[in-house]
C-alpha cells in the first residue's frame, strides 16, 4: 500500500546539502512539538543567500526547555518577531512564517546520527557584513 505525504521529499535532502556556514534565510514554517523533556519548534527555512544555494530548504529544531529559552529568544529577536507578542510570552507560528534573518549552521554527530545545529542568529540587515566576513575567513589559510 502506498501513501502520498506532501513535503516528504523536502525532508530527505534538508540539512545534508548545506555546508556549515552563514546563510540569509526565510522562515517557511514553524511547528511546536510538545515532548515531556524537550519541547521544541521545528523550523523549515529557505536559503535566500548566497545565490548559488538559493531555494535550498533547511530543517532544524529550536528547543523550548528552560535551559534553551535563551536561544529561542535570540532567534525571535534577531528575526524581528513581534515584540508585543514576545513581551506576552507568546509565539504565534503563523507570525513566524516569512520572517528573515541570518543563521549560522553547523553539523553535529550524536549517537551516529548527523544533526543540523543552529549556532547563531543575526538580523537580515547584517547579512552583507557577515557574508563578507564569512568568505574572508574561508579564504584565509590556517596557521599551524
Amino acid at each position: 500500500m502506498r501513501h502520498r505525504i506532501q513535503g516528504l521529499r523536502d525532508t530527505a535532502t534538508s540539512g545534508e546539502d548545506v555546508a556549515a556556514g552563514v546563510y540569509l534565510v526565510r522562515v517557511d514554517r514553524a511547528q511546536y512539538r510538545w515532548h515531556k523533556q524537550k519541547p521544541c519548534y521545528l523550523l523549515r527555512l529557505t536559503v535566500l543567500e548566497p545565490c548559488e544555494l538559493a531555494g535550498l530548504v533547511v530543517s532544524g529544531r529550536l528547543y523550548c526547555t528552560a535551559r534553551a529559552l535563551w536561544k529561542l529568544s535570540w532567534f525571535l529577536r534577531d528575526f524581528l518577531y513581534d515584540p508585543e507578542l514576545l513581551s506576552q510570552d507568546e509565539v504565534d507560528e503563523k507570525a513566524l512564517a516569512g520572517l528573515r534573518g541570518v543563521v549560522k549552521i553547523s553539523h553535529v554527530t550524536l549517537h551516529g546520527a548527523s544533526l543540523l545545529n543552529f549556532d547563531g542568529f543575526a538580523p537580515a540587515s547584517q547579512w552583507e557584513g557577515l557574508s563578507s566576513a564569512s568568505i574572508a575567513a574561508k579564504e584565509k589559510p590556517e596557521v599551524a
